[in-house]
C-alpha cells in the first residue's frame, strides 16, 4: 500500500506549526551565536535557522506553481527513494552542499530570517487555499500530492526546530498531534527502509532487545 497522507492533513495545523517557530527564531541569544556551529556539525546556527524558515517559504512558492505537464506524481516512499542526501554519508557532497548553501544564505543575519518567516506565514493561508491537487518538487523532478508535500515540510519543521532548540539550549516546541502524528509515521517508514523491520519494531516495543540507533536519516 503506497504511503500517502492525501486527504488527511488539517491545513490549519500547518499554520500552527509555523506559528510555533516565531518565538524560537526570536531567542535573543541567537544573534551573538549566529556564526557559531549548531548542533549539526559544520552548520552554523544561522544556517540552521535559515534552513528552518525556508520550509514555509518554499511551501508558499511551490504551492503557487502548477506542476509542469506530464510531471509524475509519486508516493512518499517512492519520492524518498529518489532523495540523494538521504542515502549518502553525512560528509558527502549531497549533504555538505545543503549545509554550505544555507550557511551562505544566512549572511543576511537573524533579522532577514525572521522576515522570511513572517512573510511566509502571512502568505501561507492564501497559498494553501489556492493549491491544486499536486505540488511539483523541482529538485526531484516529480510531484507529490499536496498533503504529502505538506507532511514533508512538517517533517523538516519538526526535526529542525528540535535541532535549533538543542543548539540554543532550549526545549523544542511541543507540536500538536495533527502536526506530530504524520511526521512520526513518515519517520517510522523511513527508519524501516534505512535499517529493517525487526530493528525498528524492537526499538519501539522491546527495550530489552533493542539494538543500535534506528534513526530515519
Amino acid at each position: 500500500m503506497p504511503l500517502t497522507f492525501a486527504g488527511t492533513i488539517d491545513h490549519a495545523a500547518v499554520l500552527r506549526a509555523v506559528d510555533q517557530l516565531t518565538d524560537l527564531v526570536a531567542v535573543p541569544g541567537i544573534v551573538d551565536a549566529w556564526e557559531h556551529e549548531s548542533a549539526l556539525p559544520g552548520m552554523t546556527l544561522g544556517g540552521l535557522t535559515r534552513h528552518l524558515v525556508s520550509q514555509p517559504e518554499c511551501a508558499v512558492e511551490f504551492l503557487r506553481q502548477p506542476p509542469p505537464e506530464g510531471a509524475q506524481t509519486l508516493s512518499l516512499a517512492d519520492y524518498f527513494a529518489r532523495v540523494d542526501w538521504l542515502h549518502a554519508p553525512v560528509d558527502s557532497p549531497e549533504n555538505t552542499s545543503i549545509r554550505d548553501d544555507f550557511n551562505a544564505m544566512a549572511a543576511g543575519g537573524p533579522q532577514e530570517s525572521r522576515g522570511v518567516l513572517a512573510w511566509s506565514r502571512g502568505e501561507l493561508p492564501s497559498a494553501l487555499a489556492g493549491a491544486g491537487p499536486a505540488v511539483f518538487v523541482p529538485w526531484q523532478g516529480c510531484s507529490l500530492q499536496v498533503d504529502d508535500f505538506l507532511v514533508c515540510r512538517l517533517m523538516e519543521v519538526v526535526v529542525h526546530a528540535d535541532d535549533l532548540a538543542a543548539s540554543l539550549g532550549r526545549a523544542a516546541p511541543a507540536f500538536d498531534e495533527e502536526v506530530l502524528d504524520p511526521v512520526l509515521a513518515l519517520l517510522a517508514v523511513l527508519a524501516v527502509r534505512r535499517h529493517d523491520q525487526g530493528a525498528v519494531v524492537r526499538a519501539l516495543s522491546r527495550s530489552e532487545r533493542a539494538g543500535g540507533p534506528v534513526s530515519a536519516f
